[in-house]
């Protein structure tokens, strides 16, 4: 049986191989093994500062609106180095308790850092996968959160959890006096010429940090772009360089992929190549692969689930066959 898998194989020696070819080829002939995933809405590909593959399969389109799911933490983690750099933030060291107006606790929740819900180290038990629907349901997400099972110390293991990013996001607007929305919007959003629309908020009005952010697959790439270049676009620092650095720095390691992670970012290899990205539900990807100067945008249906033995592994054969030909 020829599986969607072996297509993509199949196309490593065909169609995604005139990515070598110039753009005008590359932006026409590139799609065809994507287009083998029902799953997929929207692929686009920049190389070398250029789009050389942009293509709607499903969806809003390029240009419209695509929830991308956890890919927002990747965002939330951008914004969070803004913050830092502009002086919102006192640094990755800072506790977040206080910011949340919560506490004192008199346990190690007093000891929970920014730089511990940014690798996804907080120690408090996960409310994504089987307990988010709990957590959504709840009236107070950032206290449901807060009283999670305390499972290791702050700054352990890595605990994939949407709730530490919500934390991390409703931090982020107290210091600032500002919607994360907002936030989106001015520090990424007007410099680089990408919308962010409104998304899914807390009974108490705060954006969700972490998930549902919804922004454009020519929008992820464009923000992709930025990170490539060093956080620069047309002339402008938008994201500090040093950030971007120690946001890939890994400090702990899915034990659901095997890769690594830093500050918001997957770290692994593709196809020998060096890759960072950012992963949500449904096959939502934002990838940086520095070496081969390359930004890999993908929006998918993000109702469905995109395991690492299915569709997600799909993409990733995908990727790889795109870094191959570039």
């Amino acid at each position: 049986m020829i599986t969607r898998r072996h297509l993509l194989s199949a196309a490593g020696a065909g169609s995604l191989a005139v990515l070598a070819t110039p753009p005008v080829l590359r932006a026409q002939d590139a799609p065809d093994a994507a287009s083998e995933l029902d799953q997929l809405h929207a692929l686009v590909v920049r190389q070398g500062g250029e789009e050389v593959v942009a293509e709607r399969y499903a969806g809003a389109g390029l240009d419209g609106i695509a929830n991308v799911k956890s890919v927002s933490k990747t965002l939330v983690a951008l914004l969070t180095g803004i913050a830092i750099e502009r002086g919102v933030l006192d640094g990755v060291d800072q506790p977040v308790v206080p910011l949340l107006g919560r506490g004192p606790f008199g346990d190690t929740r007093d000891d929970i850092t920014v730089g511990d819900l940014l690798s996804m180290r907080a120690g408090l038990a996960s409310v994504s996968g089987g307990n988010y629907g709990a957590w959504v349901s709840s009236g107070d997400w950032v206290g449901y959160v807060l009283e999670q099972e305390r499972m290791s110390e702050p700054g352990g293991r890595f605990i994939y959890s949407t709730g530490g990013w919500h934390l991390l996001g409703v931090a982020l607007s107290n210091a600032a006096d500002r919607s994360l929305l907002a936030l989106a919007r001015d520090w990424l959003g007007a410099p680089l010429g990408v919308d962010f629309a409104p998304w899914v908020a807390d009974p108490q009005g705060n954006y969700l940090g972490g998930n549902d952010m919804g922004v454009s697959p020519r929008g992820l790439s464009r923000i992709g772009q930025c990170v490539l270049d060093g956080g620069s676009w047309e002339g402008t620092q938008v994201i500090p360089e040093d950030w971007l650095a120690r946001s890939w720095e890994p400090r702990a390691r899915s034990p659901f992929s095997g890769d690594g992670y830093g500050y918001g970012w997957f770290i692994t290899s593709i196809a020998g190549t060096p890759v960072r990205y950012g992963r949500g539900y449904g096959g939502q990807i934002l990838a940086v692969a520095p070496e081969a100067g390359t930004v890999i945008a993908i929006t998918s249906d993000p109702t469905l689930p995109a395991r690492s033995g299915g569709y997600f592994g799909d993409l990733k054969d995908l990727m790889g066959t795109v870094l191959r030909s570039v």
